[in-house]
């Protein structure tokens, strides 16, 4: 099979007030009460209509600070190896991210956003419109997570493992 480059290019600039990972939330569930916004480049803000009346939003981003990456990593929520596609660490062959935040607000082509863990600068690649009744799963297994115990919100923090 023969592989075609993909070239993708921001659709704007999140910013968070996250300037080094250390710290930093892992999750947007332990990002509560966090606030930032997306620049969106001026030329797609029309495509903005009627998200406003959305709770959510799913941000796909370029991990930019990272170098490189591991097929074998210790995530932030264990001290095993796994595989990098067994987790969501930030050390991936494509370096892209994905979070859903809270969506506080639009003006003009800049969105207000809560729940963020994201570093500040990182470019945007797409916004989709989160759907309770379609992105929501029940009855699931969560892998080598399932036995970790009980993980609180507060220790979703990022630590040294993956320096930029």
């Amino acid at each position: 099979m023969q592989t075609k480059q993909i070239n993708i290019n921001p659709i704007g600039i999140i910013h968070t007030p996250f300037n080094d990972i250390k710290g930093m939330p892992i999750q947007p569930l332990a990002a509560k009460g966090v606030k930032g916004y997306i620049e969106l480049f001026p030329e797609y803000t029309e495509g903005l209509t009627d998200l406003a009346e959305f709770s959510y939003i799913t941000l796909l981003y370029h991990l930019h600070k990272i170098n490189g990456y591991n097929l074998m990593v210790k995530p932030f929520m264990d001290n095993k190896e796994h595989g990098i596609f067994a987790t969501k660490s930030p050390k991936r062959p494509n370096a892209i991210g994905l979070s859903t935040v809270k969506l506080l607000g639009i003006e003009n082509n800049v969105i207000h956003i809560e729940m963020v863990d994201m570093l500040n600068g990182t470019p945007l690649i797409d916004i989709k419109p989160f759907f309770s009744k379609f992105d929501n799963r029940t009855n699931t297994k969560s892998g080598w997570l399932d036995n970790q115990g009980i993980i609180t919100i507060k220790e979703l923090r990022s630590d040294e493992r993956f320096k930029l």
